[in-house]
């Protein structure tokens, strides 16, 4: 059974907010010549790399809420030049938003059994009802 990583989406509003950032990061990285793929730098490198890569994602917390994921592709460990040991978790660009649910704040990422994990949307579902704003307030307000 695969294993997930949960992490803070620090400065996204939106999943919009989101997908715009990787577009622009991945026509960026095209424009320079580099390779064409997103990657997310971690201070601390994941211990459970094996269970992570057979089918794990990062689900994405933004605002308050587990809102989407992307697929892990990759895990590469490297030394930084001040000689500081971080990683780069490498990440499928599509996101797949999920079941929308409520996440406290904490710092760094929290390992995410599969049993745990919000389920995706799907295509029918994408375009949400109900704005995030009014839903927030409705949760908020224990009525979801």
């Amino acid at each position: 059974m695969p294993l997930h990583l949960l992490k803070l989406c620090v400065g996204a509003v939106s999943v919009e907010d989101l997908e715009e950032w990787i577009a622009e990061s991945l026509a960026g990285k095209a424009a320079r010549g580099e390779a064409v793929e997103q990657v997310h730098t971690t201070r601390m490198v994941p211990t459970r790399t094996a269970e992570l890569l057979s089918g794990g994602s990062l689900y994405w917390v933004i605002k308050g809420e587990v809102a989407c994921r992307q697929s892990l592709t990759g895990i590469r460990p490297f030394v930084d030049g001040d000689g500081i040991r971080r990683c780069h978790l490498v990440l499928d660009p599509t996101v797949h938003r999920v079941a929308p649910r409520p996440s406290r704040p904490f710092q760094g990422w929290r390992y995410h059994q599969a049993a745990d994990a919000p389920p995706d949307l799907g295509a029918a579902s994408a375009p949400v009802a109900r704005p995030v704003e009014l839903r927030r307030e409705l949760r908020s307000l224990g009525l979801l």
